[in-house]
C-alpha cells in the first residue's frame, strides 16, 4: 500500500513550469478505497485533473471516454483484470501512458505487465513523490507542444488522432508498439535515436530486452511502411541507431 505517512502529505511538484493546474488528465484504477482516496487528493495537490474508478471495467470505459494522459492500473482489481483492461487499451490503440501499480513484483509480472502495453511499474507500498516523478517522466514522452496531428510522406500518411496508417491509400495494421516507434521517429525527421533512447521513449524505463528487440520492431515496421511504398523512410546509422527521413531513399529491388 501507499506509504502511511505520506497519506496526508501534498506532495509539491517543483516548478520548472511543465505542469500548469488541470493541464494533465490522471486515471486512478484502484480499487482499494484507502489508496485511491490517497493517490487522488495528492495528485490534485500537485495540480492534476484526477478521475478514479473502483473495478476495471468501469476504468476501462473511463480511460476509452476520456483519453487520459496516464493511467495509474491496479492488476488485482474485481470485475476485469488490470492485464486486461491494459491489453484491450491496446488493441484499441488508446496512446494513455499505463502505469501499473499492484503488489505482484516478480520479475514474471513485470514481464507480462510490460508485455501487454504497460509503459512502467510500481509494486507496493511505493512513495508518492516517486511515483509523482515517474508521471512526469511519462508525460515528457507524450508533451503535446508542437506535435503535428498528420504526417504525409510520400504516399504514406499518418494520422496521429485517429490512430491510422494508410500507404497508398490502402490502411494497415501495425501494433501498439510499432505504432509508438513509428510516431516517436516520424514526428522528429532527420533526427538520430539511439536504440536505448528509443527502448526509453516507446517501452519506458523498465525496458526489459536487448537491442535486438528494437531491430525486430523496426524490421517490422519497415516491411508495413516501405515494402507497400517503396521507399526506405526509416533509415539505419550503422552502430549509432535509426532515423526518419522526409526525402526517402528508393528500397533496393
Amino acid at each position: 500500500m501507499v506509504n502511511e505517512k505520506l497519506i496526508n502529505c501534498k506532495i509539491i511538484v517543483n516548478g520548472d513550469g511543465c505542469y500548469n493546474k488541470f493541464m494533465h488528465r490522471i486515471l486512478i484504477i484502484e480499487d482499494d478505497p484507502t489508496i485511491r482516496e490517497a493517490l487522488e487528493y495528492n495528485l490534485r495537490a500537485a495540480g492534476f485533473n484526477v478521475a478514479t474508478a473502483a473495478d476495471g471495467r468501469d476504468g476501462l470505459e473511463k480511460a476509452l471516454a476520456g483519453a487520459p494522459d496516464v493511467i495509474l492500473l491496479d492488476l488485482l482489481l474485481p470485475g476485469m483484470g488490470g492485464l486486461a483492461v491494459c491489453e484491450e487499451l491496446r488493441r484499441r490503440a488508446s496512446e494513455s501512458r499505463i502505469i501499473m501499480i499492484t503488489a505482484l513484483g516478480t520479475d514474471a509480472d513485470k514481464v507480462k505487465g510490460l508485455t501487454v502495453g504497460a509503459d512502467d511499474y510500481m509494486t507496493k507500498p511505493f512513495n508518492l513523490e516517486e511515483l509523482t516523478a515517474r508521471i512526469r517522466a511519462q508525460l515528457r514522452r507524450t508533451s503535446p507542444a508542437a506535435k503535428p496531428q498528420v504526417f504525409v510522406f510520400g504516399d504514406v500518411r499518418v494520422d496521429a488522432l485517429r490512430h491510422e496508417l494508410t500507404v497508398g491509400g490502402r490502411a494497415v495494421n501495425v501494433r501498439p508498439k510499432e505504432w509508438r516507434l513509428l510516431m516517436t521517429l516520424a514526428a522528429s525527421p532527420g533526427v538520430l535515436f539511439s536504440r536505448e533512447q528509443l527502448a526509453d521513449l516507446v517501452w519506458g524505463t523498465d525496458f526489459i530486452g536487448s537491442s535486438r528487440t528494437i531491430d525486430v520492431h523496426i524490421r517490422r515496421l519497415r516491411e508495413k511502411v516501405e515494402g507497400a511504398s517503396g521507399h526506405n523512410f526509416i533509415q539505419t546509422v550503422h552502430g549509432l541507431g535509426y532515423r526518419f527521413e522526409l526525402t526517402p531513399k528508393a528500397t533496393a529491388p
